[in-house]
């Protein structure tokens, strides 16, 4: 009797031993990932300076290296940053590169929640573009839900819906567009 108590305490105390570990080792996990986290939300705001130059005028500004886009206000003071998607090296179905193109654009046009293309997918059109944002000829910072962390478009940004919207509010006609080089 005396045998099987001592073998039943140290039957306990290894099951607790090893769930103090397992929590330990989840808990520590759980740490290690919210550090990881924050680390790589601060690598994505530390790819836009908290400033820039005033313009008088909104800024959006693309980074297709970092998959990532800033908002600056009129004063130069950044605003809002968020993931971003740009154009593909290349695109089988044009049959030749697809990237947006770099520069300095302004806003010329808006569309609402039911923005479609005219162009893609080729010969019919219809892409769902929710709330688009023109910049230069047929390209545009719209919506998506597919918003990866790779370039994959034909050439528009792609950035979340609500972040789209955000931006439709926030840019004007006439508000500078940054896309910077690949």
């Amino acid at each position: 009797m005396f045998r099987k108590c001592i073998f039943f305490c140290i039957l306990l105390s290894c099951f607790f031993s090893s769930k103090l570990i397992a929590s330990y080792q989840v808990n520590n996990d759980i740490s290690l990932q919210s550090q990881y986290t924050q680390l790589a939300a601060n690598s994505y705001t530390r790819a836009f300076p908290a400033k820039r130059s005033a313009t008088g005028r909104n800024v959006f500004i693309f980074d297709p290296r970092r998959h990532r886009w800033a908002a600056y206000n009129k004063n130069g003071q950044l605003v809002k940053t968020g993931k971003a998607s740009g154009g593909k090296t290349y695109c089988k179905d044009l049959r030749r590169a697809c990237r947006t193109p770099a520069g300095v654009f302004s806003v010329y046009a808006k569309r609402g929640a039911n923005c479609k293309s005219s162009k893609f997918p080729i010969g019919r059109g219809g892409a769902p573009m929710p709330y688009c944002t023109f910049f230069r000829g047929g390209y545009a910072i719209h919506g998506s839900y597919n918003v990866p962390n790779y370039n994959a478009s034909h050439g528009c940004v792609r950035v979340v819906p609500s972040d789209a919207k955000w931006l439709q509010s926030f840019l004007h006609y006439g508000s500078t567009v940054i896309v910077r080089s690949y």
